[in-house]
């Protein structure tokens, strides 16, 4: 019903920057949080950031004043642009979002990306 496709990851040395896309598409109706989790080898999934509704954006310590999240509602497109990047921030990153789709339109469903690699050397 609804696909986040992901893309922007890669390799990319420490103090390096990266810009990472989630595009949603499909039966939308209205979209409502949308963010970024990440998730290192054994360890959980965690927040990143998010945009949620009215605009508020919110950052995990960690990335707060290198991050930034933004959104483009008229694409139904969230980015993270990620600058002064250390190799604690390597993991897989995925796009959440928070969905009413035509087919379900009283409800949100949280729905995911793929994932996209972020490696970052020392």
């Amino acid at each position: 019903q609804v696909q986040l496709v992901e893309s922007g990851g890669g390799l990319v040395q420490a103090g390096g920057s990266l810009r990472l896309s989630c595009a949603a598409s499909g039966s939308i109706f209205v979209i409502g949080a949308m963010g970024w989790y990440r998730q290192a080898p054994g360890k959980q999934r965690d927040l990143v950031a998010n945009i949620v509704g009215g605009g508020t954006k919110n950052y995990a310590d960690s990335v707060k004043g290198r991050f930034t999240i933004s959104r483009d509602n008229a694409k139904n497109t969230v980015y993270l642009q990620m600058n002064s990047l250390k190799p604690e921030d390597t993991a897989v990153y995925y796009c959440n979002a928070d969905v009413r789709s035509t087919l379900v339109t009283y409800k949100y469903t949280e729905y995911w990306g793929q994932g996209t690699q972020v490696t970052v050397s020392s």
